[in-house]
């Protein structure tokens, strides 16, 4: 990791970065702000347009820590000025996603509706047409957020092996199992 962390933070246009006394890290930027503390024994600066991160030794914890928060920072500006994107299929038939306000209705095949409620700060989206899947739509500006977000909402029923039916990201390759063969 520490490859990782020695690479500096480029701000694109239209974004800050600051620096607290306490080590925290706030990342400014045209869709929004975002905040995350840094551990205190690294040291965070802004030179030149750029995040500088350094590490007080070579040790292992050092080391890790070193690129771990140089990522998490990369992560925040390129949510701040371009966003992120996760998009979901459900493959089966008869289900179905509707979007009202910040909950989500779905409809999995279960003897039940189920109603998932998204944060504020995650935006979702859906989208139904003839002949082709639901397609769920989450954008937001934190990474780790639309993440858990997204994989809470896959957990609901992931796809299975054998036909593929479920919950799966778009352009996701499922490994596929054959069924059972006739004998002969």
């Amino acid at each position: 990791m520490s490859r990782i962390g020695k690479l500096p933070v480029s701000l694109p246009k239209g974004v800050t970065v600051s620096v607290s006394d306490t080590n925290v890290v706030s990342v400014k930027g045209p869709l929004g702000e975002l905040k995350q503390p840094v551990n205190p024994d690294l040291k965070v600066e802004i030179i030149d347009n750029e995040v500088v991160i350094t590490r007080p030794s070579e040790s292992k914890s050092h080391k890790s820590l070193h690129g771990l928060y140089r990522a998490l920072i990369d992560n925040m500006v390129t949510g701040v000025s371009q966003g992120y994107k996760k998009q979901l299929e459900l493959v089966g038939v008869g289900y179905r996603a509707e979007a009202k306000g910040q909950n989500l209705e779905m409809s999995l095949g279960y003897s039940h509706e189920i109603m998932f409620e998204i944060p504020d700060e995650v935006k979702v989206e859906t989208k139904t047409e003839r002949r082709s899947n639901p397609v769920i739509t989450l954008t937001c500006i934190d990474k780790q957020l639309i993440g858990h977000v997204a994989a809470k909402i896959r957990s609901l029923r992931p796809p299975e092996p054998y036909k593929g039916k479920g919950i799966k990201f778009v352009g996701e390759q499922l490994r596929r199992k054959a069924g059972k063969s006739a004998s002969v």
